[in-house]
């Protein structure tokens, strides 16, 4: 079986680690064996400055036979808001397993050794709980295939923006993990890039006394379908969330801020702006700017019109 261990760099905000052993199921009902990679990526929330993860394990589950398991050696820490704008890490990188579809993945997760920083509240470590985490793990559902005599990269998207809540007095930990994960092929994404020009958008607003004013640099929101209704972030309400979230960032020696949304699946999305604070745990009511249809073509990086746009 082989193994290696290596860290990549890609940008949305992707985390992963390499594994360092496994054990297989048997092989003798799939027609050969595959290689697999996998990596993890995310969207950071508002005022978190660390969510490290420690994970131990991962598990695949064939459709027909036994779970395939990889354990870590300890567990392996990634501070996933280290991992932006396409960033990635490999969670288990060419490791050989039985060709075939799967229809789980799972992330088993060392809670004691899991915990998040605020911005706010610097050098200050807080506890974080995974419930099961330690003993079902972080479920990812949903059938992914492994073809024979191939090498085939997934990327788990690990929205923190959606992942993270306050349990409000809850006694297991200062802060919970709800875990929001999608499953996707390298092959099969692509990405979209882009320029916001947040001086113009923060002078604009402060001279105008119908709009609010900028609270932050701001972030792009990332809608599945063309003309997709814009909304906020609610991890309450499923419908018409935004599947990714995608702060900007200062350009060098420039007044633009840049972005790149990584890992979207080949179609058409919506992107809007926003520079206001979005709680996760609530219905806010934002003001958006720069809303446009793109079509995302794999492995292909489309370019977004600047924010905001020329009327």
């Amino acid at each position: 079986m082989k193994r290696s261990i290596q860290l990549l760099a890609v940008s949305t905000l992707a985390a992963g680690m390499a594994a360092c052993g496994g054990s297989g199921s048997d092989s003798s009902a799939s027609s050969g064996t595959g290689t697999v990679s996998f990596g993890i990526t995310d969207a950071p929330a508002m005022d978190l400055s660390n969510v490290t993860i420690a994970f131990t394990e991962i598990r695949l589950k064939p459709e027909d036979g036994q779970w395939v398991e990889f354990p870590l050696e300890g567990f392996e820490q990634v501070n996933l808001l280290d991992l932006q704008g396409g960033l990635s890490e490999p969670l288990i990188t060419d490791e050989e397993v039985p060709a075939g579809t799967y229809t789980e993945l799972r992330l088993i997760v060392d809670t004691d050794n899991s915990f998040v920083e605020l911005k706010s509240t610097a050098d200050s470590q807080y506890t974080l709980a995974v419930p099961s985490g330690e003993q079902s793990g972080l479920k990812l559902k949903g059938d992914f295939l492994v073809a024979a005599d191939t090498t085939t990269n997934f990327t788990i998207d690990f929205d923190v923006r959606k992942s993270i809540v306050n349990p409000q007095g809850n006694a297991l930990a200062d802060y919970m993990l709800k875990p929001s994960l999608r499953l996707v092929n390298n092959l099969e994404v692509g990405s979209i890039s882009g320029q916001v020009d947040v001086a113009q958008i923060t002078s604009t607003r402060m001279a105008d006394e119908t709009l609010a004013d900028c609270q932050y640099d701001g972030a792009v929101y990332v809608f599945s379908g063309e003309n997709a209704e814009i909304s906020d972030l609610n991890v309450n309400n499923e419908e018409g969330n935004p599947l990714m979230i995608v702060p900007v960032e200062p350009e060098d020696e420039s007044s633009l801020y840049s972005y790149t949304a990584a890992f979207l699946p080949e179609g058409n999305y919506t992107i809007s702006y926003s520079c206001l604070e979005d709680n996760n745990e609530q219905d806010d009511n934002l003001e958006f700017e720069g809303t446009q249809s793109l079509e995302v073509v794999a492995n292909q990086t489309t370019e977004a019109e600047l924010i905001p746009l020329v009327e």
